[in-house]
Parts: structure tokens; sequence; C-alpha cells
């Protein structure tokens, strides 16, 4: 995230275009901002990162907002949380108008392991997976927390962006769907315990 005061203004510009659903221009952002592209970059980084930036910068609000809406724990609740944080997404109209304006651009920002918002969508899938094993609600094994949580991720994003990448519709309630039967609670396994002798009120 940004710190210095000019990033943070060219930042809150870019965001405030996109959430418009118009392109980020770097061109026309510096004219916006009164300065010269090479001031921009050296603030703000290229265009592919200052987009990161905003695309993550509205992820996490929404997020935030699926995890304070999201009800049950252990697994429930990691199901709720990601379907209501999938389903926003689906849902967002400047999200779709971006992926409809750059789709091989968004892909690339949005998915592949090089980038800033998968990481940091995949840290806070982690995060989430650690907070209900920590509370005795839900063990990920015989996945660590972080192959889970990628897993889960993988999964968002096929949903979200299945437009893009097999042409279909994005279903939120598939995406739920799915994210119920990776996480659906494991029965506990009976314990047989030898008895010498009948029991007149029977096994249990």
């Amino acid at each position: 995230m940004y710190t210095s005061e000019p990033a943070l203004r060219a930042f809150r510009e870019a965001r405030h275009t996109f959430i418009a659903g118009s392109r980020i221009d770097m061109g026309a952002l510096a004219a916006a901002l009164g300065v010269d592209r090479t001031s921009l970059f050296r603030w703000v980084g290229n265009r592919d990162q200052l987009l990161s930036e905003v695309l993550w910068s509205l992820a996490v609000p929404t997020l935030d907002g699926a995890r304070r809406a999201a009800r049950g724990t252990g697994a429930a609740r990691i199901v709720d949380v990601l379907d209501r944080f999938t389903a926003d997404l689906i849902q967002a109209s400047y999200f779709r108008g971006f992926l409809t304006r750059e789709p091989a651009r968004a892909l690339r920002l949005l998915t592949t392991t090089d980038s800033d918002v998968q990481s940091r969508f995949v840290h806070a899938v982690t995060s989430l997976i650690d907070a209900e094993r920590a509370a005795g609600t839900f063990d990920p094994a015989p996945l660590s927390a972080d192959e889970l949580a990628r897993l889960l991720v993988r999964i968002s994003e096929s949903f979200t962006y299945a437009d893009l990448i097999s042409g279909e519709t994005p279903d939120p309630a598939r995406a739920r769907a799915t994210f119920e039967y990776v996480l659906r609670p494991t029965a506990p396994v009976p314990v047989s315990v030898p008895a010498p002798a009948p029991s007149p009120i029977g096994d249990r």
C-alpha cells in the first residue's frame, strides 16, 4: 500500500476512476494530477502495480464485510465468508466492467501466481482457516492451512471469472455448493471397543 502523500493522491484518483467504471489511463491520470508521467510512475509504479493496489483496496472491505456477516463456526463459517465474498465480486458492476474491458490483463493481475492480489487473497483465507483452527472448530488436515487456502482461492476464481475462463455465466450458488463440497464436515469415525460380554442395554 502507498504511504507518501503524492502516491496516495494518485491512488485515490485512480480508485475513483475505476469505481466510476472507466479505464485507468496513466497519461490521463498524470494530467489530472498536474504532473508528468515520470513522476507518476515514480510514485505508484507501473499501471499493473497501480491496478493491483486498486483491486485489492476494493477487495479488503468486501472481504471484511463478508467476515462480519458470516454465520456459524468452523467449515460453515469459512464457506459463508467465501460465498459472500465471491457473490459480491460477481455482482459488483465496476468489477465486471474491468473484466469486460481488459479480460487478459484482469486474469493476469488477479489469478496468476505472480499476482499480488492473489497472494494477498490466499493469505487472507489462510488467516481465516487458522482462526477457526485456533478456536478448535476446524482442522484443515491432511492439507496445511496455506494449501487449503490456495485450493479455495482457485475455486473462487474459477466461478468469479467463469465467463473469461470457460465462457460460462458466473454463478454464486454453484460456487457455494463447491465450497460446501470441499469443506463439508467429516463424520466422526466410531471407535470399536471390544466388550467381554454382551450388554443388556445394547451397543452404543
